[in-house]
C-alpha cells in the first residue's frame, strides 16, 4: 500500500503548504484581474511568513530536541519534515517569482511599469532626489557591522539591504545593513505626464542613493542585496504572579523580536562572501530553512499595492446587501425579539452587527453587555460602541484574547483603552485560548430581564468582514442566550464545568457531541434510512474526527466536505473513504465560515461554529457551536453549502497527491460559487421587497 495511505492521513504541514499553493494558483490565474493577482502574491507571502513563525518553528524545535517525533507526526520524523518543507517552499518561491515576472510584463501592456534604479529618467531623478531627502533619509536605520561587538537584532517584520563596501585603501571590505522603512509605502508612485504610470520600489530608491548614504567612506564599489529573516514567534508567558496578564503578554511580544531564526531568505545574486558573513554573524545554520530568492522579499507588501485608479484591473466591488426584513434605520432589538436573523458577510452588510451594539449602548433599558473579542479592526467601531455603552452606565464585560496570534499588541492597546473607561475585562483561562464569537445583552422589559445576542463563525472586525465569508446568528432565544451567560460564568470561575442545553462548547463537549452526531448518521445508514453529512470548515486535521468520518463512510454515509485549508483526511479511497468527497474553494473572498449539517433521516440539523475539526479547537480552546432552529435560516445555510458544492470554478479537489487539481466542469455551464452566492442573496432581497410591496 502507498505509504501515505498506510498512515491514513496527510501531514498537516504539507496540506497547509498545498493550501498556500492554491493561493499562488490565483496569482497565476490569467482570468483574475492583474492587480488582484499581485495581491494574491502578497497573501501567499504573508501566509508563508506566519507559517514559518509558528508551525515550522514548532517542527524545528522538535527536530533540534533530538526527538524524532514520528508518533506525533504520524510516520515522519521532525528532521525529515524540516527538509521536506524547505524543498517545497523553495519550489513555491521559485514559482512565485516566475508568476511575478509574468504579471509585471502583463502590467506593461496596460501602461503600468515597475522600474528599477537603472531605469530612472531625468524627470524622475528630480522627484526622487527630493523624495529621498525629505521622506526616506530621515527614516533610514543604517548600521556598519564590522566593528560591532555584537551583531544587531534584525526584525522579522522588516526587510533589509545587506550592503558590501570595498574600500579604496587595501581593498578592505566593510559590511552594513539598511532597514527598509515600514513607515513609507513600499511602492513609490512616480509623477507622469502621459498615459503611462511608473512605480519604483522603496528598496530601489535606497539603492539609487547608496552613494548619498555612504559618502563619508572612501570606497571603490558598493552593492546591496535584500535579505529577510523569520523568527520563532512562540510566546513565552512569564509565570510571575505579581505581573498583570497585559504586562506578561506585552513583555512576551517584545521578546519575540529576539526569537530563534527559523528561515533566512536572500537574493540569489548576492556575493558569496557577503552571504557567508551574514549567515555566520546571525548564527544561521543548516537546520534552519535557507532559501534563495529574487531581488525583492517581504512580498506580503503586494497586498497593499496601489490601485492607481485602475479599477479595470480589480474585481468589481459588490455592494453588501441588506438583510430582508431587518432595517438599519429601525430598532434591531425589536426585530430580533420576533424572530432570528442570519447575517452572511461580506454578501450582506456587517453594519448590522455594529448597529446592534450601538443600539444597545444607547438603549436606556439595556443594563449589561457581554462579548468575546479575538481580532479587531485597526480603528474598531466595536470598541467605540462598547466604550459608549460604559459611558452610558451599562455594565460592560469583555473577554479579550490577548494571545490572538500576531494581534497581541493591538489587543493589549484596546484592553488598556477599555480599562480606562471602566469596562470589566476578562483575560481568558490558563492553557485555553478563547476563540468563541459570542455576545449577549440584558434588557429590562415589563420588570423582567430579557436577553438578546449573537453567535458568529468569525471575528467582530469591520475590515476582515469585507473579505472573509462568515455567518452570524442574531437571536433572542432565551435558552441559547442563557447558555452564553454560562460561558461567561465559566470565564470567571473556570474550575466549574457547566452543562449546556443547546450550545456545544469546547473544550468539554465538542468532541463527544460531534462523535455522537456522526454515530447517529452511522446508525441511520446501517438501518437503511436516509443519511448525509455536509461539513464546511477551514481545516480538518484531528485524527479521531477523521477516523470517525472514515467509519461513517464505511457504513455508507455520504459525506461532503468543503475545507478551504488543511485537510489531513484522504477522500475517495476504496474500503476507507469511498463515500467521502472533499473540495476547497479559493477565490476573491476568503472562505471562513464553519457550517455543519447532519441529515438525521430527514430531520436535518444545522449548526454554525467558531471551531474547525482541529485538535486545538476541540480540546485546547473555548469554542462555541450553535444549533439553528429557524427553518428559514436552516434552509438558507443548506442552500449556501449546496451552492458551494455546485461550483465548478475556483474549486480544487482534496487528494493524497496534494496536486490541487481543479474540479472537472464536464461541459456544464460555468458556476462560480461566490458570485452565485451573491446572486442568491440579491434574489432573496428582491423577492422580499416585492412581497412587501404587494402587502
Amino acid at each position: 500500500m502507498n505509504k501515505v495511505l498506510e498512515y491514513k492521513y496527510i501531514d498537516r504541514e504539507k496540506s497547509w503548504l498545498a493550501f498556500n499553493a492554491r493561493v499562488l494558483q490565483e496569482a497565476g490565474d490569467t482570468t483574475v484581474p492583474l492587480l488582484e493577482r499581485l495581491r494574491f502574491l502578497g497573501i501567499f507571502s504573508n501566509n508563508l511568513d506566519e507559517f514559518f513563525r509558528v508551525r515550522f518553528a514548532a517542527i524545528r524545535r522538535l527536530s533540534l530536541s533530538g526527538i524524532s517525533g514520528e508518533k506525533y507526526l504520524r510516520g515522519i520524523s521532525a528532521q525529515q519534515l524540516v527538509k521536506d518543507i524547505t524543498e517545497i517552499v523553495i519550489q513555491q518561491q521559485s514559482e512565485s517569482l516566475r508568476i511575478l515576472n509574468i504579471i509585471e510584463s502583463e502590467l506593461e501592456t496596460k501602461n503600468i511599469f515597475i522600474i528599477t534604479e537603472a531605469d530612472i529618467t531625468i524627470e524622475q531623478e528630480i522627484f526622487l532626489k527630493d523624495f529621498f531627502i525629505q521622506k526616506v533619509s530621515p527614516e533610514l536605520v543604517t548600521i556598519i557591522l564590522n566593528d560591532l561587538a555584537e551583531f544587531p537584532v534584525l526584525k522579522d517584520t522588516s526587510g533589509y539591504l545587506a550592503v558590501k563596501l570595498v574600500m579604496n585603501q587595501d581593498a578592505e571590505v566593510r559590511y552594513a545593513v539598511i532597514e527598509i522603512p515600514k513607515a513609507i509605502n513600499r511602492f513609490v508612485v512616480l509623477p507622469s505626464n502621459n498615459e503611462k504610470q511608473y512605480i519604483i520600489l522603496l528598496d530601489d530608491v535606497i539603492r539609487h542613493n547608496l552613494e548619498n548614504i555612504f559618502n563619508i567612506f572612501d570606497y571603490q564599489s558598493v552593492s546591496a542585496h535584500m535579505i529577510k529573516i523569520t523568527r520563532d514567534a512562540q510566546l513565552d508567558i512569564d509565570s510571575d504572579l505579581s505581573k498583570s496578564m497585559i504586562e506578561k503578554i506585552s513583555l512576551s511580544v517584545k521578546d519575540r523580536r529576539i526569537g530563534e531564526p527559523v528561515r533566512f531568505i536572500y537574493d540569489q545574486l548576492i556575493e558569496e562572501d557577503t552571504l557567508q558573513f551574514f549567515l555566520e554573524k546571525m548564527k544561521i545554520v543548516s537546520t534552519d530553512s535557507i532559501i534563495p530568492g529574487g531581488r525583492y522579499h517581504n512580498r506580503r507588501d503586494y497586498m497593499s499595492f496601489p490601485n492607481l485608479g485602475r479599477y479595470d484591473l480589480l474585481y468589481e466591488t459588490n455592494v453588501p446587501l441588506p438583510i430582508p426584513g431587518l432595517s438599519l434605520e429601525g430598532s434591531i432589538l425589536e426585530k430580533i425579539s420576533e424572530k432570528d436573523y442570519l447575517l452572511n458577510a461580506p454578501y450582506q452588510s456587517f453594519s448590522y452587527l455594529t448597529k446592534f451594539l450601538r443600539e444597545a449602548a444607547l438603549d436606556p433599558k439595556v443594563i449589561s453587555i457581554k462579548i468575546t473579542l479575538y481580532r479587531l479592526a485597526k480603528n474598531s467601531q466595536i470598541i467605540s460602541s462598547l466604550i459608549n455603552a460604559a459611558k452610558n452606565g451599562k455594565k460592560v464585560t469583555v473577554q479579550i484574547e490577548l494571545q490572538a496570534s500576531f494581534d497581541e499588541a493591538s489587543n493589549i492597546s484596546y484592553a488598556e483603552q477599555m480599562q480606562l473607561e471602566g469596562i470589566e475585562l476578562i483575560f481568558g483561562i490558563k492553557g485555553l485560548k478563547v476563540h468563541s464569537k459570542i455576545c449577549v445583552i440584558e434588557r429590562t422589559e415589563n420588570d423582567k430581564v430579557k436577553r438578546y445576542g449573537f453567535v458568529s463563525t468569525g471575528n467582530f472586525n469591520e475590515s476582515t468582514a469585507k473579505i472573509y465569508t462568515d455567518v452570524t446568528l442574531f437571536t433572542s432565544h432565551q435558552q441559547i442566550l442563557k447558555d452564553i451567560v454560562k460561558i461567561f460564568d465559566f470565564f470567571d470561575v473556570n474550575y466549574r464545568v457547566h452543562r449546556y442545553k443547546h450550545l456545544i462548547v469546547s473544550p468539554h463537549y465538542t468532541r463527544t457531541r460531534f462523535i455522537k452526531l456522526i454515530d447517529r448518521e452511522i446508525t441511520h445508514a446501517l438501518a437503511g434510512r436516509k443519511t448525509q453529512i455536509k461539513l464546511k470548515m477551514n481545516s480538518l486535521s484531528d485524527y479521531e474526527m477523521i477516523d470517525k468520518l472514515y467509519e461513517a463512510s464505511k457504513a455508507g454515509v455520504k459525506i461532503r466536505l468543503q475545507i478551504r485549508g488543511i485537510c489531513s483526511l484522504i477522500p475517495g479511497i476504496p474500503g476507507m473513504s469511498e463515500n467521502i468527497e472533499a473540495i476547497s474553494i479559493v477565490d476573491h473572498y476568503l472562505e471562513h465560515s464553519r457550517v455543519y449539517i447532519f441529515g438525521n433521516a430527514g430531520q436535518t440539523e444545522v449548526y454554525i461554529s467558531s471551531a474547525d475539526f482541529m485538535t486545538r479547537n476541540i480540546d485546547g480552546r473555548v469554542e462555541v457551536t450553535c444549533p439553528i432552529y429557524d427553518q428559514g435560516i436552516k434552509n438558507e445555510l443548506i442552500d449556501n453549502f449546496d451552492i458551494g458544492w455546485k461550483g465548478n470554478v475556483k474549486v480544487r479537489m482534496h487528494s493524497h497527491k496534494l496536486d490541487n487539481k481543479y474540479k472537472a466542469r464536464n461541459h456544464n455551464p460555468i458556476f462560480r460559487a461566490q458570485f452565485e452566492t451573491y446572486r442568491y442573496y440579491a434574489n432573496k432581497l428582491n423577492a422580499a421587497t416585492q412581497k412587501e410591496q404587494i402587502l
